[in-house]
């Protein structure tokens, strides 16, 4: 299995009321922070191949944190919520970023879902940002207003299923079965890491068997519709240097099948007024696990210079 080279402390704290839980990388004294966003059913834990391929004079600059979004890992709340609303992930990062570095700005870091909390973040807290950076977050195509009372309905169906049982993920029967849907997930993931990450990414039962730590009621859709306008206007606000990094091969295009292309995105990309764009090859969606020395280099001359 995966031996980590940087120890992580773990903390749990309270974020607006929700159990949280993070991994701290370095002394919390030291500043900047760099804040890792993890991206939809996953978990800090995630970002540790990458941080184990900084450089000794990068980790002893700064400390580095990676929060459990709420509802995933070990930010689970027994009250069992049956709808993440997306703002409460930012409403969530604007508290965590206001106890970890009351004085001065972070440099912010997130994947997919991550990397789209991110940068509406960074928008609507431009003097709490020094630099950001989006891995793979490209939003969702965009809606139109007309599809709201179908989209209202879906959600109360899905809410519904949910009570009823019809929406969750299956059990595994130990942490070799997590690991082969990891690796089925990301066949470019290699079997120790996909092994050590299982520990993280699932938890054992009292009947003994494994299940994903995200709660199922992040399966319920969004009831709010994705609107491109709005994250044009938000992306035109962000103050702070910006780096984008994609995937080479492209993962838009197998994934949104033309609903939503990487080209419309860049384009969306366009409106942020200080961004470049860098690309990692031989690497997929979870690009983090999949290039980490590569990606490590990018950000540290990124946030360093």
């Amino acid at each position: 299995m995966y031996q980590p080279q940087r120890h992580a402390t773990s903390r749990h704290l309270a974020i607006r009321n929700h159990p949280y839980h993070l991994l701290q990388w370095g002394s919390s004294q030291i500043q900047p922070a760099l804040v890792l966003c993890h991206g939809w059913m996953d978990v800090g834990a995630s970002f540790q191949f990458v941080v184990d391929q900084f450089s000794d004079a990068f980790t002893e600059s700064r400390t580095i944190i990676a929060p459990d979004w709420r509802g995933f890992g070990q930010s689970r709340s027994p009250s069992a919520p049956d709808h993440f609303p997306f703002v409460d992930y930012l409403g969530d990062l604007d508290a965590l970023i206001d106890g970890i570095s009351p004085d001065a700005p972070v440099d912010l870091l997130g994947h997919s879902m991550g990397g789209n909390v991110a940068m509406l973040y960074a928008a609507a807290r431009p003097a709490r940002v020094r630099r950001l950076i989006n891995l793979e977050g490209f939003g969702l195509p965009a809606s139109q207003p007309a599809q709201a009372p179908q989209r209202t309905a879906r959600w109360l169906d899905e809410i519904r299923d949910l009570h009823h049982g019809k929406i969750g993920t299956r059990p595994y029967a130990d942490a070799a079965e997590v690991s082969a849907r990891l690796q089925k997930n990301n066949p470019r993931l290699s079997a120790d890491k996909a092994l050590w990450l299982a520990h993280h990414w699932a938890t054992v039962g009292a009947d003994g068997l494994w299940r994903i730590a995200g709660d199922d009621a992040h399966k319920v859709v969004s009831a709010q519709l994705f609107r491109a306008d709005e994250m044009l206007a938000s992306y035109a606000t962000i103050a702070c240097p910006t780096l984008m990094v994609k995937a080479e091969p492209d993962t838009m295009a197998a994934f949104w099948q033309g609903k939503f292309t990487q080209a419309e995105f860049l384009q969306r990309l366009a409106s942020v007024p200080d961004v470049r764009v860098a690309s990692l090859s031989e690497a997929g969606h979870m690009l983090h696990h999949d290039q980490p020395h590569a990606l490590a280099s990018l950000i540290e001359d990124f946030l360093e210079n």
